[in-house]
């Protein structure tokens, strides 16, 4: 008989065995900490869909939210918050209407900053009480979930995925001041990399460039009041010194909510997945005639 010919019967076997625990293998248990807004909107759609999968998937929310409400496609835990539905409701409409004005970069850069203090302000006080729950805390520590899903816009998941050793995947359009670039290290030169508020495209003249690079300036400030707070809340947690830089880090996968058609293309790291088109999930265009 030619070498090769008789392989043993349990090879076989064993690849059987193998196959018939894909099907355990096929769904987990998924514990998801959103953020509200339309972070939440572009989640939901992911997350029903998630469901259809077989995956079994738990919700960690505020009492108090703009859109975010129970159903059938997944367990909500909800924890109470210190403010109230028309407090909040009342920054963000405010938050956005400034967030559209006109006017110089400096006058809009002045009123975003305060608007983002207010609107901050709730994210870090509804993740203190998240953190301190404890009973809610002790259930998510016992329910021995398979990875964590966020928007680290907001990093209280990061927080939360780094306390129970889950791996965590990040459901990002961006994170503020650039910190999704340093914690990925992608590329971010502000010679070519267009900024927020700056106006400028990819094709930008010297003193475009120059003004490009000042725009940069304004982030540290920015950083220091967005994600100190959250740093604070981590450290005492977490019981160690920790930055949300560090938080970032340990993300195990991007889905970045990025379309290249409007986005400028840039360098990823093999694991940041560009999801743009989840935005068009269940949309159809309108049929325009011929004339």
């Amino acid at each position: 008989m030619a070498p090769g010919l008789g392989a043993p019967p349990a090879v076989p076997a064993r690849l059987v065995v193998l196959l018939s625990l894909l099907g355990l293998a096929a769904a987990g248990k998924l514990l998801v900490v959103p953020v509200d807004g339309s972070h939440w909107l572009s989640m939901r759609e992911v997350l029903d869909v998630l469901h259809q999968k077989g995956h079994e998937i738990v919700v960690v929310a505020p009492e108090v939210s703009l859109h975010m409400k129970p159903s059938k496609n997944f367990v909500m835990k909800m924890y109470p918050v210190p403010f109230t539905q028309e407090e909040m409701e009342k920054e963000f409409q405010d938050f956005f209407h400034i967030s559209f004005e006109e006017g110089s970069f400096l006058s809009r850069f002045l009123k975003v900053f305060e608007g983002m203090k207010r609107i901050t302000a709730f994210g870090v006080s509804s993740c203190k009480e998240l953190l301190k729950n404890q009973e809610l805390i002790r259930y998510l520590e016992e329910s021995k979930f398979d990875a964590l899903l966020t928007d680290p816009v907001i990093p209280c998941g990061a927080i939360l995925a780094e306390h129970l050793s889950l791996p965590s995947v990040y459901f990002l359009r961006g994170v503020p001041c650039g910190l999704d670039f340093e914690a990925t290290q992608c590329p971010n030169p502000p010679s070519y990399v267009p900024r927020a508020f700056s106006q400028h495209t990819d094709h930008m003249t010297f003193l475009q460039r120059v003004g490009n690079l000042l725009h940069e300036i304004p982030n540290f400030f920015l950083c220091d009041f967005a994600f100190q707070p959250f740093a604070k809340l981590a450290s005492e947690f977490l019981h160690r010194e920790v930055t949300v830089l560090d938080l970032l880090r340990r993300g195990s996968v991007w889905l970045l909510r990025v379309e290249f058609v409007m986005d400028y293309p840039r360098p990823l790291m093999p694991n940041i997945i560009p999801i743009g088109g989840v935005h068009c999930a269940h949309k159809k265009l309108t049929q325009v005639g011929l004339v």
